[in-house]
């Protein structure tokens, strides 16, 4: 019986990518095995990692659902994500980082809709943000996901969690992850598909994303900047997005060098890259910083 009822549920495959995450793996995994939808596989792509992160899957490896592959060299996480989705079998692709995690009906409630709406190739959701350094649980998102025709909605403010993404296996024959990015590949890919797709999300929260201190290093906000940067020159100049705003993505860009400057304790060119442009209020957080003394500054 479990045999037959499987066949008439789409298999999904899950792509988990992972680079030295052993500490935070189990959870992940574990995650996914208490998924109430059972027809899954879980593709577990390794780039290169030299913790203990090998080990701590070989603990899962009497689950034949669950499949392990280590790259042979380290190459950027879009190109990971790239291989990984040549691994799957399934006709659905979810993604999953290694320090995230899902809510149990993840996977059910996603199925339902996407099959409900076969019109419809990519869906996705609400998530909690698990800030590890306080505590402290937030949601996402308070206002309405975007639903429809997104792509000016995303170019204005990107809420598109990858973990909550669900997308049909096909899509990835028409478009894949740009193998030269590092962190916005997602957003790259995502406007892509919104150009020529619908795309719908299911308002409820369906997964934790963990917030800790490696999330957003000063080489990180480097990488950010220059890939937005390019990003924005290759694509604000094309014909098909010149009905689209891009002021957004701009103040992203100078938010983002804000930040770096701010966090490398180099203050005098955080002000004066904060007041080239028109006030954003996004960065009043910056001017307090700057002015508040220490000791209150820890209350916050």
């Amino acid at each position: 019986m479990k045999k037959n009822k499987n066949k008439k549920v789409p298999l999904v495959s899950i792509i988990l990518n992972c680079y030295n995450s052993g500490k935070f793996l189990k959870k992940s995994i574990n995650s996914v095995i208490s998924q109430n939808y059972r027809n899954w596989e879980l593709i577990i792509f390794d780039n290169c990692s030299t913790d203990n992160t090998k080990l701590e899957i070989s603990k899962f490896s009497k689950n034949t659902k669950i499949k392990y592959f280590k790259s042979k060299k380290f190459c950027s996480l879009y190109n990971a994500r790239n291989l990984a989705i040549k691994k799957s079998k399934g006709s659905l692709i979810t993604f999953l980082d290694a320090d995230d995690w899902w809510l149990k009906n993840k996977l059910t409630k996603q199925v339902q809709f996407i099959q409900k709406n076969k019109d419809l190739n990519v869906i996705y959701s609400n998530i909690f943000l698990f800030d590890e350094t306080k505590n402290k649980t937030s949601l996402f998102s308070k206002e309405k996901l975007y639903n429809g025709n997104i792509t000016q909605s995303l170019l204005n403010n990107f809420k598109m969690p990858i973990l909550t993404t669900m997308i049909r296996k096909k899509i990835f024959s028409k478009y894949k992850f740009e193998n030269k990015y590092n962190i916005i590949g997602d957003f790259d890919l995502f406007i892509r598909i919104s150009l020529k797709e619908k795309i719908f999300s299911i308002q409820e929260p369906l997964a934790f994303y963990r917030i800790h201190d490696s999330n957003m290093t000063t080489s990180k906000i480097d990488i950010n900047i220059q890939e937005l940067e390019n990003w924005f020159y290759k694509y604000s100049k094309k014909k098909y997005f010149k009905k689209y705003n891009f002021l957004k993505v701009k103040k992203i860009i100078q938010t983002l060098k804000v930040k770096k400057y701010f966090i490398s304790g180099k203050i005098f060119k955080a002000l004066s890259e904060l007041f080239k442009s028109p006030f954003n209020l996004y960065n009043l957080k910056y001017i307090y910083f700057l002015i508040l003394p220490e000791n209150l500054i820890k209350k916050l």
